[in-house]
């Protein structure tokens, strides 16, 4: 069976599906910082250099089931030269 396959037989419990779809917000986030992180040429190291954290960090920011804090996020949107916006909708 294929991962597609698969999916689709998990997603037809409505838990798992819910599950699933709560943790989408924290894999945009994970996805954004990534982005902005290459955007800007730095290796995880630099980036926790600019921030004043270890390259550990960000490596479980980017790669783990990680909720990082709001003050985290600032410093990277700083240290790449931008902004952090939070909205609800």
């Amino acid at each position: 069976m294929n991962h597609k396959k698969v999916k689709e037989k998990l997603f037809n419990n409505p838990n798992v599906k819910k599950e699933y779809d709560n943790l989408e917000v924290l894999y945009d986030i994970k996805r954004q910082v990534i982005k902005l992180r290459k955007e800007k040429g730095l290796s995880q190291k630099e980036l926790a250099e600019k921030i004043g954290t270890k390259q550990s960090a960000i490596s479980r920011l980017e790669n783990e089931s990680y909720n990082p804090s709001i003050e985290l996020l600032y410093k990277i949107a700083k240290a790449c030269d931008r902004d952090l916006h939070i909205k609800f909708d």
